[in-house]
């Protein structure tokens, strides 16, 4: 089989993102421009605000993908673009470019999974698993855990009943006044932090499910600053650290023992995590030294790679495109396209 060049496109959310690869593994590019100064002033993501965004980056971001990776659009084989799930508006941007793309070169296109991406990102490090393995994909918008059983083959063990882990550092981050994203704040602040500090709530559910819930445990923190009114100069630094230490650690235990426990229960002895909050060091630490303990192989992507990028809907659209596969022109974004 001859050597593939895939040109992928990324605008799920708030990053514009583009990459070229060859055969699926090797990035010659991968290009992303982030929003988070448009969205700061507002805590969050505001839809509108992204769909604008990402008119604005696209066609600069994607011919600089082409020019690192030294490639013009005539040596392109196919196109990768993120069909969902995420922001309709910000996914039309990238779908109706790639569409534009394929329709005037006739290139083969196919539309890709953000979450199937996120799964598929490890098949870019160095060290990959082999199949069936558990995958736990946890960023700002989703928190779920799957057997993967191979490229589009995916079974759904558990899901967020409620609050993504991700969107729980945000609100948290947002209540105590210390910016956004709230997730590598979080992160920094908890490294100094007492983690045992403050008893939260573990919301585990009951024993047998893999699903997750995160509201009650943003309310506990909402619960804890109510009873411990701010007093006129500010929470102390102590206070604030120990706050989102505590806070942090109990979203770590929850999501360790819900894939550990679903890796036990699959009888499975690999485990993939993926998503922007498997970039958080504490998970990464956490999670490594209870895989080594248990005999289990964990394997993270690169934080790099974690959070949205363009490479990741590369790899699954090589694997698609390769066998043949095609989307119709007629292909429509979708914010809650199921994997």
């Amino acid at each position: 089989m001859k050597p593939m060049l895939v040109l992928a496109i990324e605008t799920s959310c708030d990053d514009t993102g583009a990459a070229v690869l060859l055969n699926g593994r090797e990035i010659l590019s991968n290009v992303v421009s982030s929003q988070i100064s448009v969205h700061q002033k507002y805590g969050g993501v505001v839809p509108e605000l992204a769909s604008r965004k990402h008119i604005e980056s696209i066609v600069p971001i994607v011919n600089e993908a082409l020019k690192t990776a030294k490639v013009t659009l005539k040596e392109i084989d196919g196109i990768a673009v993120t069909q969902g799930p995420g922001l309709v508006g910000s996914l039309l941007v990238g779908l109706s470019f790639a569409k534009s793309i394929a329709f005037a070169r006739g290139l083969p296109f196919i539309g890709v999974n953000h979450i199937e991406a996120h799964l598929s990102a490890i098949f870019l490090e160095e060290k990959s698993p082999s199949f069936p393995f558990i995958g736990l994909v946890v960023s700002g918008g989703h928190t779920s855990l799957f057997r993967v059983n191979g490229f589009g083959k995916y079974i759904r063990l558990g899901q967020t009943r409620d609050d993504a882990a991700g969107e729980a550092f945000d609100k948290v981050a947002k209540l105590l006044g210390l910016g956004y994203p709230g997730g590598p704040i979080i992160d920094e602040l908890s490294k100094t932090g007492n983690p045992k500090a403050i008893p939260f709530p573990r919301p585990i559910l009951s024993k047998n499910s893999f699903d997750f819930s995160f509201s009650g445990l943003k309310t506990a923190v909402v619960n804890y600053v109510k009873t411990h009114p701010e007093p006129p100069g500010g929470y102390p630094e102590n206070l604030i650290k120990d706050i989102v230490s505590s806070f942090q650690e109990a979203v770590v235990e929850v999501l360790l023992r819900k894939t550990l426990q679903a890796a036990n229960d699959q009888r499975l002895k690999r485990m993939v995590l993926a998503g922007g909050v498997a970039a958080n060091q504490r998970l990464r630490a956490k999670v490594k030294e209870e895989a080594l303990r248990q005999g289990l192989k964990v394997y993270l992507p690169s934080s790099s790679l974690c959070t949205d990028n363009a490479a990741m809907v590369g790899v699954v659209g090589y694997e698609y495109l390769k066998r043949g596969l095609r989307s119709p022109f007629s292909l429509n974004a979708f914010s809650n396209l199921p994997l």
